[in-house]
């Protein structure tokens, strides 16, 4: 069994700590930026359960597009490596990193 699309992000952000992955996605019917750094996720616009087992990128939400980040991480003054990557230009990123 293949792991998840959240998964493979925080596996990816294990591999290159200098990066932090900002995710927008539709939930159940609404938007969301999570934010996934050193292998943990964070929505940025709601509450995040304090329990790891929770997904914050669940397997049927709709990803919208990711920024790639220089860590750390400033929401004021951001430093993009790359921004509104899609899904399929991801997973190639996620290949090359081996996740």
């Amino acid at each position: 069994m293949m792991d998840s699309i959240g998964r493979r992000l925080e596996q990816y952000t294990i591999k290159r700590p200098k990066e932090v992955l900002i995710v927008t996605a539709q939930i159940a019917g609404e938007q969301d930026q999570i934010a996934i750094f050193k292998g943990f996720s964070s929505s940025l616009m709601r509450p995040t359960s304090f329990d790891p087992d929770v997904a914050v990128l669940p397997a049927q939400a709709k990803i919208i597009s990711i920024d790639r980040v220089a860590a750390p991480y400033n929401p004021q003054s951001p430093r993009y490596l790359h921004q509104g990557l899609s899904l399929e230009t991801m997973e190639k990123l996620l290949e090359n990193a081996g996740v």
